[in-house]
């Protein structure tokens, strides 16, 4: 049972976080972020997002930008989702780099 409500919570989260980065990423020309998977904690009170974020040279950059305006990313969350959640998690954000690995396989299979 907690684990589906878990499960949902993070759907929920990870669509919303989407929204939040595609309307922040607009002014920036040239950088998709995407909210590829999100883990929601058993007490439901941090919150990990994992971001795919390309061109991958400006991940590292976009990342500390991300986290040094977490307390704005969830307050943004905080507003959207305010009717289904009572409590908005807090928030860690890490790079997903399995594009990038997924091609460097391919890279060497060719060779």
């Amino acid at each position: 049972m907690q684990e589906t409500r878990q499960n949902r919570i993070a759907r929920l989260l990870q669509k919303e976080l989407a929204s939040i980065f595609q309307s922040q990423t607009r002014a920036i020309h040239g950088v998709l972020v995407s909210v590829t998977r999100t883990k929601v904690s058993p007490d439901l009170g941090i919150c990990t997002a994992y971001l795919s974020i390309f061109p991958s040279d400006k991940a590292e950059e976009l990342l500390k930008n991300i986290t040094a305006n977490e307390k704005t990313i969830r307050y943004d969350l905080g507003q959207r989702v305010r009717n289904q959640l009572r409590i908005i998690p807090e928030l860690r954000f890490f790079i997903d780099d399995s594009l990038d690995y997924i091609e460097r396989i391919d890279e060497l299979l060719k060779k």
